[in-house]
């Protein structure tokens, strides 16, 4: 049986989309801007995959013979969110975007939530999961009651610290809240946040846990099930599918990630490994941390060749994204950009794939390449790339 890995690098974008100033994000580029940033970038083996080739970036050559196939892929979908970005790589593009709520959820809405979980409600507007914790957390300590906060994207917060509340009523909480957050209101998730520490001090715990929507269509995950392919899954992917269709090991890390993609493509027999790379987008995209951006391509840089060493004569990997997320910006969130393909293996051709009009050409390909039926959208191109 074939192997097929999609490997998404959360957040990094590679230039504007067709209609970045309809979102906001004119003048967004994440890895363009990080690298004029940073002086240049010294990736030397991202240069060899054909990162260069993609789009210009300062310091990485267009020019370099590549190793691979490499392009860019547009956005269809309306929105910049994970799972928005995750749906159009699997083959569902969306009609309507996922509400957001930049000035906070309506009041009959954080009334039934306070009715239901019976602890009020702190914050409700959008805010940083940092800064929010230092404005609500001593109160909230004090108090017990629930902060709620989102952001750009269509995201339910719910943050408790894990001595005030209890992991497991956080969760139901979070659950109520997702039964609430229907249809209008159908956000595209709802975040458990737990935290720890103290004034001055507080911290992120590993508990968080999503409850997102069901895609509301099959995707590439459904077409695998249906036809007996096995999946394997790294990182929250499992959560931005709402579990449908692939179970998954969540990581903290890029390291930890980056070390359950060898350990799949060691021990796949066949099928698809798909894989989210959280750190670019939840630790320095969101928190502008532009040298640990850097930090994270230098670390993927020194990677590559352990993670590439478990690629057989017969697979087809792909490496891209599902937004940007621009740390040079002084938004904190997601931006609206096209994302890099770099397509690896024996068998591929070092071609380029120009601007692809959508994610969706990834997932269609992995299809025609795992050889299930077709999906709804996208152009597989799997016969430029593949050698017979």
């Amino acid at each position: 049986m074939r192997r097929a890995a999609i490997i998404v690098l959360d957040g990094v974008g590679i230039g504007p989309a067709h209609d970045s100033e309809l979102y906001g994000d004119a003048g967004s580029n994440t890895l363009g801007n990080v690298a004029q940033a940073v002086g240049g970038f010294h990736l030397p083996q991202l240069e060899a995959a054909g990162l260069g080739r993609c789009a210009p970036l300062v310091g990485v050559s267009g020019t370099v013979a590549s190793k691979g196939a490499w392009g860019v892929c547009e956005p269809a979908s309306p929105g910049k969110d994970s799972t928005t970005g995750h749906w159009e790589l699997c083959g569902l593009i969306l009609e309507h975007p996922f509400p957001t709520y930049v000035n906070g959820f309506p009041t009959e809405l954080i009334d039934q939530f306070v009715e239901r979980t019976g602890r009020g409600v702190l914050g409700n507007k959008a805010a940083s999961g940092t800064a929010i914790l230092d404005e609500c957390a001593p109160e909230h300590c004090r108090s017990g009651k629930w902060i709620v906060y989102t952001s750009a994207d269509s995201v339910f917060q719910v943050a408790a610290h894990e001595e005030i509340v209890p992991l497991e009523e956080l969760y139901q909480a979070c659950q109520t809240a997702r039964q609430l957050l229907q249809g209008e209101h159908g956000v595209s998730r709802v975040i458990a946040r737990p935290f720890a520490g103290e004034r001055g001090g507080w911290r992120r715990t590993a508990a968080r846990k999503d409850f997102s929507l069901p895609p509301p269509g099959p995707t590439l995950l459904d077409r695998l099930v249906e036809a007996g392919v096995p999946r394997v899954g790294v990182g929250k992917v499992d959560d931005l599918f709402a579990g449908r269709g692939i179970t998954s090991t969540h990581t903290a890390t890029n390291g930890e990630a980056y070390a359950l993609i060898a350990q799949g493509l060691e021990r796949l027999a066949g099928g698809l490994l798909l894989a989210n790379v959280i750190e670019f987008d939840q630790t320095w995209g969101h928190r502008n941390d532009v040298p640990g951006f850097y930090g994270g391509l230098q670390e993927l840089d020194r990677t590559w060749p352990a993670l590439i060493a478990k690629v057989r004569a017969e697979d087809l990997v792909i490496f891209t994204a599902d937004h940007g997320n621009d740390p040079t910006t002084p938004s904190t969130d997601h931006s609206r950009e096209v994302v890099p393909v770099l397509v690896l293996g024996p068998k591929v051709r070092p071609v380029g794939l120009g601007r692809r009009k959508t994610f969706a050409d990834i997932g269609q390909t992995v299809a025609e390449f795992l050889e299930v039926p077709a999906l709804a959208a996208g152009t597989s191109f799997l016969s430029e790339v593949w050698r017979d």
